[in-house]
């Protein structure tokens, strides 16, 4: 369906030819295996051109600030770049982006962005809150590892660091630490590798890791919006005030570097609150306009197609499933599973390392090296106190305290407790106003 595309030509040397010396956001990350994801906060940035670029994965001189970044060591990526800020001024290409022949009308590249790495390049694992993803590969190829909604436990959620509309997984999905998140070797990936042409349809919340297999790829994306998005925003706006609220408290464990590099700024409470305001009254407004279209007869024949996680259509009553047409490739659960991976000290990755004594309780180490016990009858865990020096230097002066403030953050926004908690908050809106 693409073949005729005017995009399909926006390879790179294409693209250092329409941009010009205008500079872009480069992403810069090491090309070293580990049991961490490395996040957007933990990379480096440099303002650069395409061009520069180019002669920078050709080992060429003349290269700007990528000359401070061995291109043997690192990986770049331009990614998130919207169309119609880079092309502002060329406003004409947008119309080399069909989306509306996918049935979007009037969508191309004005509700687009562009992605340019090199091999290695990627994107930690995270789910969208907002809308579906539609993904067309233009240059070189990439790896999509996908895991469904119903997944969202074993890849241990988080919102640290925090961007909205992303929730990040704390998995190293190609390396999992499995000692230290052992529900991971459940989880059903996904994977396919995107070929020039080919466009990947992300279902709403499905998770996904991408990476860059080629030495130069460039794909572009469009998010499209869906109307429980305004549900998602409610939620969305919570989720952000809670993090702020905590995040921006003085404490010895919270200097860490929260806000993701997308984020423009952190936002004080009276904005959030405002947001949260906002987003219930739209939420609302829209709740009600729905309310009138229900009493269409009709109504049935608009709703939109179920299907399962093989992309196939779920009917309530015959169960006869339609498969996809002759151009659409389902995306299957690959059948092998994740292999453990041992970290080198796994007293640094995991709070406890225990082994059962002859007792039936587990002993074990804490990351500073403190001895713990656990009883096999009670769970109770007892610390020895004999590095509490070291443990208090390890914990920022937490003592012998397991839990952070990002501990606690995992657990008051993880997506089943935000869901509730919004759920709760749209009650007391609609008492108010009956």
């Amino acid at each position: 369906m693409t073949h005729g595309w005017p995009v399909i030509r926006w390879t790179a040397e294409h693209l250092s030819g329409c941009l010009d010396d205008r500079l872009i956001r480069f992403r810069l990350g090491r090309k070293q295996a580990t049991n961490t994801p490395l996040f957007e906060t933990q990379c480096s940035y440099i303002e650069a051109t395409v061009a520069q670029f180019l002669r920078w994965t050709q080992h060429q001189t003349d290269v700007g600030p990528f000359s401070k970044y061995p291109y043997t060591e690192y990986w770049a990526y331009a990614d998130y770049k919207y169309i119609t800020v880079l092309f502002q001024d060329q406003p004409f290409m947008f119309e080399d982006v069909k989306w509306s022949e996918f049935g979007f009308e009037g969508r191309n590249g004005k509700e687009s962005t562009l992605w340019i790495g090199t091999e290695g390049a990627n994107t930690p694992c995270h789910l969208d809150t907002y809308g579906c993803n539609l993904v067309l590969q233009v240059q070189g190829r990439k790896r999509w590892h996908l895991f469904p909604p119903e997944d969202t436990a074993k890849l241990s959620p988080t919102r640290i660091p925090y961007e909205e509309s992303s929730i990040f997984s704390q998995v190293d999905v190609l390396h999992p630490d499995l000692g230290k998140f052992p529900g991971f070797h459940g989880a059903r990936a996904h994977i396919v590798t995107l070929e020039p042409g080919q466009v990947l349809y992300v279902p709403r919340h499905w998770w996904h890791y991408v990476e860059s297999v080629d030495p130069i790829t460039v794909s572009v994306n469009s998010w499209i919006e869906l109307e429980v998005d305004d549900l998602a925003r409610v939620s969305e706006a919570v989720t952000k005030t809670v993090v702020c609220a905590m995040k921006s408290a003085p404490s010895d464990d919270n200097a860490d570097t929260w806000l993701n590099p997308t984020e423009e700024e952190k936002s004080s409470h009276n904005e959030n609150m405002q947001h949260v305001n906002l987003a219930v009254m739209a939420f609302a407004q829209r709740k009600r306009g729905l309310f009138h279209r229900t009493s269409s007869p009709d109504l049935r024949d608009v709703q939109p197609v179920k299907r399962d996680s093989y992309g196939q259509i779920k009917h309530r009553g015959d169960g006869v499933k339609v498969p996809f047409g002759q151009h659409l490739i389902p995306v299957k659960c690959q059948e092998e599973e994740p292999k453990k991976t041992v970290p080198a000290d796994s007293s640094c990755n995991a709070a406890v390392s225990s082994q059962e004594d002859c007792s039936g309780s587990a002993k074990g180490k804490h990351t500073c090296g403190a001895h713990l016990t656990q009883c096999s009858s009670c769970d109770r865990v007892t610390l020895d106190h004999g590095t509490s020096e070291q443990c208090s230097e390890n914990n920022q002066g937490l003592g012998p305290s397991l839990i952070t403030t990002n501990d606690l953050l995992d657990c008051l926004v993880h997506p089943d407790i935000i869901s509730r908690v919004t759920e709760l908050l749209l009650e007391r809106h609609r008492g108010r106003h009956l």
